[in-house]
């Protein structure tokens, strides 16, 4: 795989914008795509509209608090499109709720994981991700990655 994408799912431009620079300090390439509110993500993963060419992910970020269409709305579409259900879904959110927690893994989540309120551990978390999502784990490779195909 030459290039890991990565679909970012955040309103928050600060969290945005920390995710960012903690991947860019990573050593894996990749390409991040930002998007800010649950219908924007659906859009995006279907490659409608403004995103007819976008490429499908190989891992999605999550923020279950989103504007528009809740993260929990989210991951329940795309876990309900045979077409999007293989890729991770890692729930990055301020939520510590317990039920939230319980929601995010009925529906599939493939972790969950609470955004720390401390600048240093928040970029310690992300680059955990990228570590362990991007060089441990095995992900299946991509069939094709040309617009209206699947992973």
């Amino acid at each position: 795989m030459s290039e890991f994408r990565i679909l970012l799912i955040e309103d928050n431009p600060g969290d945005a914008g920390l995710v960012r620079i903690a991947l860019e300090e990573g050593k894996l390439l990749h390409r991040l795509s930002i998007v800010e509110d649950g219908e924007e993500a659906m859009r995006y993963l279907r490659r409608t509209g403004e995103f007819a060419n976008a490429s499908r992910p190989d891992l999605i970020l999550l923020d279950f608090n989103l504007p528009k269409k809740d993260g929990s709305e989210v991951l329940n579409e795309i876990r309900s499109d045979p077409q999007l259900t293989g890729i991770p879904v890692i729930v990055l959110t301020t939520s510590d709720s317990e039920a939230d927690v319980l929601r995010a893994y009925n529906l599939h989540a493939n972790c969950y994981l609470t955004k720390p309120v401390d600048v240093d551990q928040f970029l310690h978390n992300i680059r955990a991700i990228e570590g362990f999502w991007l060089t441990v784990v095995r992900l299946p490779h991509r069939l094709q990655s040309a617009p209206g195909n699947t992973l």
